[in-house]
């Protein structure tokens, strides 16, 4: 397996993917078809607030993606990588293309000075591999105001 930064010929993978991800149990609601377009678009053009990797198996095929929301965060004091989305292939899930995703997160953004995510109560394997790799569970909730952009 290989791990490697977003490239323009992922654009197929990276959207059905976007889908396939919004229709599991790892999220609570779907979103428009257009934001996965948008986003391949922003992350092509490089931005200082997301980043994308890619998991390939031996033959090189995209199996897996980790989409990154970089911000600055004052109650961590320093950046704060969001693991915005981390979506697997149904046929490669607990072989430790999760566990690698997320090992290349921390090693390219080494300084930061946290990393984040979210999870649903509907994927426990999911939370119990975050749990394993150190991440805690938060005593609050998040709330959202979503605007039309």
């Amino acid at each position: 397996m290989q791990i490697r930064s977003i490239r323009a010929d992922d654009r197929d993978f990276f959207c059905s993917s976007i889908h396939a991800f919004y229709h599991s149990p790892a999220v609570c609601h779907e979103i428009p078809a257009q934001n996965a377009v948008r986003t391949f678009e922003l992350l092509l053009q490089g931005s200082p607030y997301a980043d994308c990797l890619i998991a390939e198996d031996d033959t090189g095929r995209p199996v897996a993606y980790c989409l990154l929301a970089l911000t600055w965060s004052n109650e961590a004091g320093g950046l704060c990588v969001w693991l915005d989305e981390l979506m697997v292939d149904e046929s490669q899930r607990s072989k430790g293309v999760g566990r690698a995703l997320i090992a290349a997160v921390q090693e390219k953004y080494k300084d930061a000075a946290r990393l984040r995510l979210e999870v649903t109560d509907e994927n426990p394997r999911a939370a119990a591999l975050y749990r394993a790799l150190g991440f805690e569970d938060l005593p609050y909730r998040q709330m959202t105001m979503d605007r039309k952009v």
